[in-house]
């Protein structure tokens, strides 16, 4: 952020205005996402108006900005909604950027490839520091998946390599998501879907459907609409299959229906987001007790976790604490996952102007998965927001966290 001395309200709301209109938002949304009225908008796009540090933090969430930069001005500030780059990242790159997959060493098998993956998604859901491990797995499977399609001689062969290709495809999506280099991302996102369609499989292309549903919800409200189009679409072809699925065909079209609730509470639609959380519950509910979605997470365990995140997305302060309140993140069998969730507990008690037990929560959150909070841009809102508090005491904590999480140097 710029000092007051080169603070410019009107640089900065034309800057809004430019990203706004940019990412087709109305004045009406865009008051309703950030939480004034229309009216303030149109002051802080004339300059009338200059937002303090809380709203500014509130508009880059609406505008998904890259960097804070990109409103307030001057040099690079930071990504709010984008970590830092992994060290491993360039590797990571350059596996799914060659061109040609040499094929002077024999494929391994699917059978070798599935156990490696399995291992892979074990490792990530038990290591804190679980973007460090799966970048160290993602350049050699990413290549030998795609030696292993190249060297299929058979149609069968060729289908089950793909399915075993588009799942490491998604693997890399979790690695890459939060990264600045959005157009990998998407470039992974899209040989994702075609490796699961030349598959045939219903569970990879449902996988590759919910991650790419994902990226375009997250690239902002201009995209709801075509992250719609792939959870709905994707669900009309799993349904006939759904009388005698698997329990991860079952789990994947769960996670498809918790995806298009989320939308629509990012859309602030009350009743769609609640009436899909209820679909997806009722799926929930049809597997195993103890059953956990490799990918997706989806389970009976996580419905109160995404019951949390309804609420939050729905700006219902009240609610989302009430939420929080009931579910159990000890339940999730993942330290990522856990630690997401604990963050959307510190964003509902944020939103209920619980700042204290927010931080805490956060706390923990880091101490269960540190490089989930180091990419999120939710915490790191949070944290900002009350390094500037009036109490000496929570800036203090805040700070403090900001420099475990690398917002700050030490």
């Amino acid at each position: 952020m710029p000092s007051d001395a080169t603070w410019d309200p009107l640089a900065f709301g034309q800057r809004m205005q430019l990203l706004r209109t940019r990412r087709g938002i109305s004045r009406t949304v865009m008051a309703g996402l950030v939480g004034m009225s229309e009216e303030w908008v149109k002051g802080v796009e004339r300059g009338r108006i200059a937002p303090k540090l809380d709203l500014v933090l509130r508009v880059a969430e609406a505008l998904r900005v890259a960097d804070l930069s990109d409103l307030v001005g001057g040099p690079p500030a930071g990504g709010l909604f984008t970590g830092p780059g992994h060290p491993r990242l360039p590797a990571v790159k350059a596996a799914v950027d060659a061109f040609l997959v040499p094929a002077d060493a024999p494929a391994p098998s699917p059978e070798h490839l599935r156990a490696r993956l399995t291992r892979a998604w074990a490792a990530r859901h038990s290591a804190p520091d679980h973007r460090e491990v799966v970048g160290a797995l993602l350049p050699e499977l990413i290549t030998d998946a795609r030696r292993a399609v190249r060297q299929a001689d058979a149609p069968a062969a060729r289908r089950a390599t793909q399915a075993l290709l588009s799942e490491v495809y998604s693997l890399a999506q979790f690695f890459i998501a939060y990264q600045p280099d959005t157009a990998l991302l998407w470039r992974v996102a899209e040989r994702g879907l075609i490796a699961a369609q030349e598959s045939e499989d219903p569970h990879a292309i449902g996988i590759a459907a919910w991650l790419a549903a994902q990226a375009h919800r997250d690239s902002g409200p201009a995209h709801y609409d075509a992250a719609d189009a792939i959870s709905l679409e994707t669900l009309r072809f799993l349904e006939p299959l759904l009388p005698h699925a698997s329990d991860d065909v079952l789990a994947i079209s769960g996670a498809l229906e918790f995806e298009t609730g989320y939308t629509a509470a990012r859309r602030g639609n009350t009743g769609a987001a609640w009436g899909y959380w209820d679909k997806a519950r009722a799926v929930a509910d049809r597997l195993p007790a103890d059953y956990f979605h490799p990918v997706t997470s989806f389970s009976q365990a996580v419905m109160g976790a995404h019951a949390v995140t309804v609420a939050v997305e729905l700006h219902a302060g009240g609610e989302s604490v009430r939420q929080a309140a009931a579910s159990d993140e000890s339940v999730l069998p993942s330290r990522p996952r856990r630690a997401r969730h604990r963050i959307e507990q510190a964003r509902a008690y944020h939103l209920d102007r619980q700042p204290d037990a927010a931080l805490a929560t956060l706390a923990q959150a880091h101490r269960a998965a540190p490089e989930t909070i180091r990419y999120n841009g939710y915490a790191k809102k949070i944290i900002l927001e009350e390094a500037e508090s009036p109490s000496p005491t929570r800036r203090r904590r805040a700070a403090a966290l900001a420099v475990e999480i690398g917002m700050l140097a030490a």
